[in-house]
């Protein structure tokens, strides 16, 4: 039986900016800056004579996914369903999460593009198909078919970072299970997104600087809901050489960014002092 192991990487939001919702999809418009970390999921894929799906979860975080709702088995049914995978082809699916569940990472919308882009190799997805599969399976979804760093310009816009930004993270996950949904339903304003440019092709320390003067929108909200947050954040951010700290996403987890692996490493093992009980561990955009 062959086996085709692919890895399904998480991501960070470097700043996040929310607007008003769209009329139509009733989604908040975004704005953020996006970079996939060396941090990953592994998903194995095996052709088997059964008449349906085996999905099975492994690993650190497997235990808080849901066995039959998940985005695995959305994925594939609606994979099937477009005809992407045809109705009497089945598989064993394994996926073994080393990414952390409800944390911001975006582990479960980039198992469901790995999947897609996986089963579609040869395809060619057009703007539309991308909306579909953002609909169906969670609008972080359309974050994993651009490259590996992206500005998203708004919930509908994807642009292609061109000069690759090198940067460590030592990320902080406090085991809080930090609804996406639940926290933008406590939004009480939005911001007027304004038109901005990362391309990647200034100084990278100039986009530091930039960086430094945005924020995660969403940020105080978890904050509130989380009061520890707040800790984490301002230790991360009295770390030497750390250039900023800022929650990924909707949470919980939190991450400090620097310009060496040297000062990373250095950082991580004071943060694991600090929070011997938090998930800590340093990651490098790819």
């Amino acid at each position: 039986m062959t086996k085709t192991i692919l890895k399904s990487y998480s991501k960070i939001n470097l700043f996040l900016n929310v607007g008003k919702k769209n009329i139509r999809s009733k989604l908040h418009n975004v704005q953020s800056l996006v970079c996939l970390i060396n941090i990953y999921d592994t998903i194995v894929i095996s052709r088997i004579r059964a008449n349906r799906d085996i999905v099975k979860f492994s690993g650190k975080f497997s235990s808080y996914v849901h066995k039959k709702k998940n985005s695995v088995t959305k994925c594939l049914l609606l994979l099937r369903s477009k005809g992407i995978i045809k109705k009497n082809q089945n598989f064993k699916v394994t996926i073994q999460k080393n990414i952390p569940v409800f944390s911001g990472l975006g582990g479960g919308s980039s198992n469901s593009a790995t999947l897609i882009k996986y089963f579609g190799s040869g395809r060619r997805f057009y703007e539309k198909d991308i909306s579909s599969f953002s609909r169906n399976l969670g609008s972080d979804c359309r974050l994993f078919f651009g490259s590996k760093q992206i500005f998203q310009k708004n919930i509908n816009k994807i642009i292609n970072i061109k000069k690759k930004l090198n940067f460590y993270l030592v990320v902080v996950y406090p085991f809080l299970k930090s609804s996406t949904k639940e926290v933008y339903s406590k939004i009480k304003f939005s911001k007027n997104l304004k038109q901005k440019s990362f391309d990647g092709n200034r100084f990278q320390l100039k986009t530091i600087d930039d960086l430094k003067y945005e924020e995660n929108f969403l940020e105080r909200i978890v904050i509130g809901k989380f009061p520890v947050i707040q800790k984490i954040l301002y230790q991360l951010e009295t770390m030497r050489n750390c250039q900023f700290s800022r929650v990924t996403g909707s949470g919980s987890a939190c991450f400090g960014l620097f310009l060496t692996k040297k000062s990373a490493d250095l950082a991580l093992i004071k943060i694991k002092k600090k929070f011997p009980k938090f998930w800590c561990v340093v990651g490098k955009t790819i």
